[in-house]
Protein backbone atom coordinates (compact mmCIF):
# COMPACT_ATOMS: atom_id res chain seq x y z
CA UNK A 1 0.00 0.00 0.00
CA UNK A 2 2.85 2.25 1.02
CA UNK A 3 4.79 1.77 -2.02
CA UNK A 4 1.61 2.43 -4.32
CA UNK A 5 0.79 5.53 -2.33
CA UNK A 6 4.44 6.76 -3.36
CA UNK A 7 4.15 5.52 -6.72
CA UNK A 8 1.17 7.78 -7.14
CA UNK A 9 0.43 11.60 -5.21
CA UNK A 10 2.06 10.53 -2.24
CA UNK A 11 -0.93 10.67 -0.25
CA UNK A 12 -3.24 8.10 2.28
CA UNK A 13 -6.35 7.86 3.90
CA UNK A 14 -5.69 6.97 7.75
CA UNK A 15 -9.04 5.61 8.68
CA UNK A 16 -10.26 4.18 12.18
CA UNK A 17 -11.69 0.93 12.43
CA UNK A 18 -15.45 0.46 14.21
CA UNK A 19 -15.94 -1.38 17.23
CA UNK A 20 -16.23 -5.30 16.12
CA UNK A 21 -13.11 -4.95 14.05
CA UNK A 22 -11.10 -8.09 15.70
CA UNK A 23 -13.76 -10.80 14.28
CA UNK A 24 -12.82 -9.15 10.87
CA UNK A 25 -9.40 -8.00 11.07
CA UNK A 26 -7.84 -10.07 7.87
CA UNK A 27 -10.87 -9.15 5.72
CA UNK A 28 -12.67 -5.54 5.69
CA UNK A 29 -13.71 -4.78 9.02
CA UNK A 30 -16.10 -2.19 8.90
CA UNK A 31 -14.61 1.77 9.23
CA UNK A 32 -15.94 5.12 10.67
CA UNK A 33 -17.00 7.48 7.24
CA UNK A 34 -14.33 10.25 8.19
CA UNK A 35 -11.01 9.73 7.49
CA UNK A 36 -7.73 12.11 8.00
CA UNK A 37 -5.73 12.36 4.76
CA UNK A 38 -2.21 13.03 4.80
CA UNK A 39 0.74 13.66 2.45
CA UNK A 40 3.53 11.31 3.23
CA UNK A 41 6.96 13.53 3.87
CA UNK A 42 9.04 11.07 5.16
CA UNK A 43 9.32 7.75 3.87
CA UNK A 44 11.81 4.83 5.25
CA UNK A 45 11.44 1.29 3.85
CA UNK A 46 12.55 -1.12 6.77
CA UNK A 47 14.68 -4.42 6.04
CA UNK A 48 11.67 -6.56 6.78
CA UNK A 49 9.48 -4.97 4.09
CA UNK A 50 7.47 -2.45 6.47
CA UNK A 51 7.60 1.14 6.29
CA UNK A 52 8.29 4.01 8.16
CA UNK A 53 6.00 6.76 7.47
CA UNK A 54 5.35 10.33 8.55
CA UNK A 55 2.31 11.83 6.86
CA UNK A 56 1.05 15.99 7.12
CA UNK A 57 -2.35 15.87 7.47
CA UNK A 58 -4.08 17.86 4.59
CA UNK A 59 -7.95 17.20 5.16
CA UNK A 60 -10.47 15.55 6.45
CA UNK A 61 -12.74 13.40 4.20
CA UNK A 62 -16.01 11.11 3.69
CA UNK A 63 -15.75 8.06 2.29
CA UNK A 64 -17.86 7.12 -0.47
CA UNK A 65 -17.35 3.61 -2.58
CA UNK A 66 -14.63 1.02 -2.37
CA UNK A 67 -13.17 1.23 -5.32
CA UNK A 68 -10.46 -2.00 -6.35
CA UNK A 69 -11.59 -4.78 -3.64
CA UNK A 70 -8.95 -6.89 -5.34
CA UNK A 71 -6.50 -4.96 -3.40
CA UNK A 72 -5.10 -6.15 0.13
CA UNK A 73 -5.98 -2.57 1.34
CA UNK A 74 -8.84 -0.19 0.82
CA UNK A 75 -9.12 2.36 -2.29
CA UNK A 76 -12.34 4.54 -1.42
CA UNK A 77 -13.63 7.46 -3.75
CA UNK A 78 -13.44 9.90 -0.66
CA UNK A 79 -15.69 13.41 -0.87
CA UNK A 80 -13.56 16.63 1.16
CA UNK A 81 -14.98 17.97 3.87
CA UNK A 82 -16.08 21.66 4.12
CA UNK A 83 -15.30 23.37 7.29
CA UNK A 84 -18.74 24.86 8.57
CA UNK A 85 -17.40 28.47 10.53
CA UNK A 86 -19.12 30.62 13.28
CA UNK A 87 -20.44 33.83 12.13
CA UNK A 88 -17.48 36.34 11.94
CA UNK A 89 -15.05 33.41 10.08
CA UNK A 90 -11.91 32.08 11.08
CA UNK A 91 -11.25 35.66 13.57
CA UNK A 92 -13.93 34.81 15.44
CA UNK A 93 -12.28 31.96 16.61
CA UNK A 94 -8.68 33.50 16.83
CA UNK A 95 -9.12 34.26 20.95
CA UNK A 96 -10.30 30.61 21.72
CA UNK A 97 -7.52 28.73 19.26
CA UNK A 98 -4.59 31.36 21.18
CA UNK A 99 -6.03 29.17 24.47
CA UNK A 100 -6.02 26.00 22.51
CA UNK A 101 -2.49 26.55 21.54
CA UNK A 102 -1.43 27.40 25.48
CA UNK A 103 -3.28 24.42 26.61
CA UNK A 104 -1.16 22.06 23.94
CA UNK A 105 2.19 24.10 24.74
CA UNK A 106 1.59 23.83 28.71
CA UNK A 107 1.03 20.10 28.04
CA UNK A 108 3.88 19.15 26.36
CA UNK A 109 5.49 21.28 28.66
CA UNK A 110 4.18 19.35 32.17
CA UNK A 111 5.03 16.02 30.56
CA UNK A 112 8.95 17.39 29.85
CA UNK A 113 8.46 17.40 25.94
CA UNK A 114 7.97 21.39 25.48
CA UNK A 115 9.54 22.63 22.68
CA UNK A 116 9.50 25.19 20.80
CA UNK A 117 10.19 23.94 17.58
CA UNK A 118 7.78 21.36 18.00
CA UNK A 119 4.76 23.45 19.19
CA UNK A 120 5.43 25.83 15.87
CA UNK A 121 5.23 23.19 13.26
CA UNK A 122 1.97 21.39 14.93
CA UNK A 123 0.28 25.23 15.12
CA UNK A 124 2.03 26.70 12.07
CA UNK A 125 1.03 30.61 11.61
CA UNK A 126 -1.17 31.11 8.97
CA UNK A 127 -2.74 27.24 9.18
CA UNK A 128 -6.85 27.26 9.43
CA UNK A 129 -8.06 26.87 12.33
CA UNK A 130 -9.53 23.64 11.87
CA UNK A 131 -5.90 22.31 10.96
CA UNK A 132 -4.27 23.61 13.89
CA UNK A 133 -7.08 21.94 16.06
CA UNK A 134 -6.42 18.31 14.23
CA UNK A 135 -2.62 18.47 14.19
CA UNK A 136 -2.66 19.14 18.16
CA UNK A 137 -5.05 16.50 18.52
CA UNK A 138 -3.52 13.93 16.74
CA UNK A 139 -0.26 14.70 18.18
CA UNK A 140 -1.68 14.63 21.96
CA UNK A 141 -5.03 12.97 22.56
CA UNK A 142 -4.47 10.02 23.48
CA UNK A 143 -8.42 8.57 22.91
CA UNK A 144 -8.68 6.88 19.39
CA UNK A 145 -12.19 7.75 19.91
CA UNK A 146 -11.95 11.57 21.17
CA UNK A 147 -9.88 11.62 18.49
CA UNK A 148 -12.43 10.41 15.99
CA UNK A 149 -15.16 11.91 17.08
CA UNK A 150 -13.15 14.97 16.96
CA UNK A 151 -12.04 14.55 13.34
CA UNK A 152 -16.03 13.93 12.33
CA UNK A 153 -17.22 17.71 14.08
CA UNK A 154 -17.52 19.65 10.59
CA UNK A 155 -18.23 22.64 12.72
CA UNK A 156 -15.26 24.65 13.66
CA UNK A 157 -15.97 25.91 16.94
CA UNK A 158 -17.60 22.44 18.21
CA UNK A 159 -14.50 21.30 16.78
CA UNK A 160 -12.25 23.74 19.15
CA UNK A 161 -14.76 22.92 22.02
CA UNK A 162 -14.13 19.19 21.92
CA UNK A 163 -10.10 19.63 21.51
CA UNK A 164 -10.35 22.25 24.31
CA UNK A 165 -12.26 19.99 26.54
CA UNK A 166 -9.67 16.95 25.74
CA UNK A 167 -6.50 19.07 26.54
CA UNK A 168 -8.24 20.36 29.94
CA UNK A 169 -9.26 16.93 30.80
CA UNK A 170 -5.34 15.79 29.86
CA UNK A 171 -3.99 18.47 31.81
CA UNK A 172 -5.97 18.08 34.73
CA UNK A 173 -4.53 14.04 34.74
CA UNK A 174 -1.24 14.80 34.00
CA UNK A 175 -1.30 17.17 37.17
CA UNK A 176 -2.89 15.19 39.40
CA UNK A 177 -0.55 12.91 38.42
CA UNK A 178 2.54 15.21 39.55
CA UNK A 179 0.85 15.82 42.71
CA UNK A 180 0.50 12.43 43.72
CA UNK A 181 4.30 11.94 42.88
CA UNK A 182 5.34 14.75 44.44
CA UNK A 183 3.19 13.61 47.88
CA UNK A 184 4.98 10.33 47.38
CA UNK A 185 7.98 12.09 47.43
CA UNK A 186 7.67 14.30 50.48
Amino acid sequence: MVADCLAGDGRLAVVMLRPGWERDYYGRPPVHAVAGVGEMIQCERLADGRYNIVLDGQMRVRLEDEVRPELPYRVTRARRLAEVFPEGGPAALAERLRALRAAHAKLLDVLGRGHADLVGRLTVAGATPGAVIDRIVSAVVPDAAVRQRILEAVDVSERLDFATAALADLLAMVSGSEAEDEGAEA
